[in-house]
């Protein structure tokens, strides 16, 4: 009997809410239906690419600690609007 397994993604975004200051960086992640308060940016970051396809990736990343203590990067999807929570792994 030969078993399959299905396959999952490890690095698939997962949508969330945010808010943010006037200059457009999270101050406030919405994960799980739990507001966390956003208490540093430790680093900033854009990516751009494939901008000759359809669908062309265009993001704003932000590495930032939260109050629960909890080190996560986030990304603000420019092509297509939306944030987005990035795991790795």
């Amino acid at each position: 009997m030969i078993t399959t397994r299905r396959l999952r993604s490890l690095n698939t975004p997962r949508p969330i809410g945010v808010q943010t200051d006037e200059h457009g960086q999270p101050i406030v992640l919405v994960i799980s239906g739990r507001k966390l308060a956003v208490e540093a940016h430790h680093e900033t970051w854009r990516i751009d690419d494939e901008w000759w396809r359809p669908k062309p990736i265009s993001r704003t990343y932000w590495r930032v600690s939260l109050e629960d203590g909890r080190v996560i990067d986030v990304y603000h999807d420019l092509a297509g609007g939306g944030w987005f929570r990035q795991a790795y792994g």
